[in-house]
């Protein structure tokens, strides 16, 4: 296999299903989505049946800390075997090009192998490779339990770049027609079209390397943020999948002592996608605090501080458009309670982003006690609903510009949970390609 240490990139052989296998019941959905609909899950395994499926090769964490747990692990990886050993999984060692059709847009990626040892999950990391949220270590060991004994990873990790000028990813859609399909269906339950094809040519194999080469450069990453030199390059931020990216590391420290760094857990496959990509997009994560005692409006202002300014606002459209005016300088965000509306600005805020500057009001709040839990939600009828309840406050954020995340990372360290959501539920990556992480 081809290793480019300095960008933290491997060719990976990458393990497609046979011919002969049906497609639209091979490929699922991210074992992280629908963990609260059991149903969802009921109904793919209704579709799929007994055929080969990478359903048989996941465990959905629906059913993470469930009396069958165990023995579904054991199934899983006997799947695994299973597969290999019937010939089910054909092997290519390339880059496959990735393009995901949903809800009309488009969004392109590329399937590589990253090394785990350019990459640190922890706080104030400089590593080449980084997380873009905290990691709750808690979240670990029920993952490691599942990839300890199996002898093949199926990736839904999104990894993004920071490629304005599209020099990565683009070349290769300018080529894509040349190049063999490797897949081209719909997926199941109105997920889309997935669409793949095998980078085949020397030549444009070197051409997204030369392209990861460029964009690592110590000088173009300082002059792009306008950074001092002391700060490490950030080539590749972990977009979708933190903790699944965190659990190939965790168990790759385990191993190595023991298996030498010449191994294949070393690495984990990934998607990459560039940032600026057309059909990416970020959308916000608004919070609920629920049983509030006492008025919610005083309460904000005791854990705040001296830095805010509350303004009452009778119009909710008008109030969200003013959210989404704030600046660099003064943080706004909608706060939404049974009384009333309100526009909260924070001035001179010390993180980058609105959420940066709420969510550590929210925990001291909660640590406090004087609100019994947090959600994290989706759009803005669900926050104003949820938050004019009695009780209740609902947090509006803006939407977090995508151009604002490598630069977040590398001044704040990882953003704040759920800051953001690379698309709803269905838009998820789905499991398509495998690779063994064993000799």
């Amino acid at each position: 296999m081809k290793n480019f240490p300095s960008i933290g990139v491997q060719i990976p052989n990458i393990y497609l299903p046979a011919n002969h296998v049906d497609l639209t019941k091979w490929a699922v959905i991210a074992c992280d989505q629908y963990t609260s609909e059991p149903e969802y899950w009921e109904d793919v395994s209704k579709l799929v049946g007994s055929s080969p499926s990478t359903l048989h090769l996941i465990l959905p964490e629906v059913y993470l800390g469930k009396p069958e747990e165990s023995q579904k692990v054991i199934t899983v990886n006997n799947h695994m075997q299973q597969y290999l050993d019937e010939g089910l999984l054909k092997q290519q060692e390339r880059i496959v090009y990735v393009e995901r059709t949903v809800d009309g847009k488009v969004r392109r990626g590329l399937m590589m192998a990253l090394d785990l040892e350019k990459y640190d999950f922890s706080r104030g990391s400089q590593s080449l490779i980084r997380a873009t949220e905290g990691t709750i270590l808690d979240r670990l060991p029920p993952r490691m339990r599942i990839r300890k004994g199996a002898p093949l990873e199926l990736p839904h990790i999104l990894v993004l770049i920071d490629d304005p000028d599209d020099i990565v990813i683009g070349v290769v859609e300018s080529q894509k027609e040349k190049l063999p399909v490797a897949y081209d269906f719909d997926l199941m339950k109105g997920s889309g079209h997935l669409h793949g094809r095998l980078v085949n040519t020397g030549e444009l194999e070197n051409t997204i390397i030369s392209g990861l080469l460029h964009l690592a450069e110590p000088s173009v990453f300082t002059s792009k943020y306008d950074l001092t030199a002391d700060k490490g390059v950030l080539l590749f931020a972990v977009g979708d999948g933190n903790h699944s990216l965190a659990t190939a590391k965790s168990i790759w420290e385990e191993l190595k002592p023991v298996v030498g760094m010449d191994h294949p857990a070393r690495y984990a496959l990934v998607e990459i996608e560039n940032i600026h990509d057309r059909g990416l997009e970020f959308e916000p994560i608004h919070r609920v605090l629920f049983n509030i005692q006492g008025d919610p409006v005083k309460r904000f202002r005791e854990y705040a501080g001296s830095r805010i300014h509350f303004e009452r606002f009778e119009n909710a459209e008008l109030l969200k458009e003013r959210v989404r005016q704030g600046s660099v300088d003064n943080h706004m965000i909608g706060m939404i309670t049974p009384a009333a509306q309100y526009l909260v600005s924070v001035s001179k805020p010390s993180a980058n982003l609105p959420v940066g500057s709420l969510q550590p009001i929210l925990d001291s709040w909660l640590k406090a006690g004087t609100a019994s839990h947090i959600d994290y939600v989706h759009g803005d009828e669900i926050v104003f609903n949820l938050g004019s309840q009695s009780g209740n406050a609902g947090f509006y954020l803006p939407s977090m510009k995508k151009s604002d995340l490598f630069r977040t990372v590398i001044l704040d360290s990882a953003l704040p949970r759920k800051t953001f959501s690379m698309g709803e539920a269905h838009e998820k990556r789905f499991y398509m390609e495998a690779r063994k992480i064993v000799p």
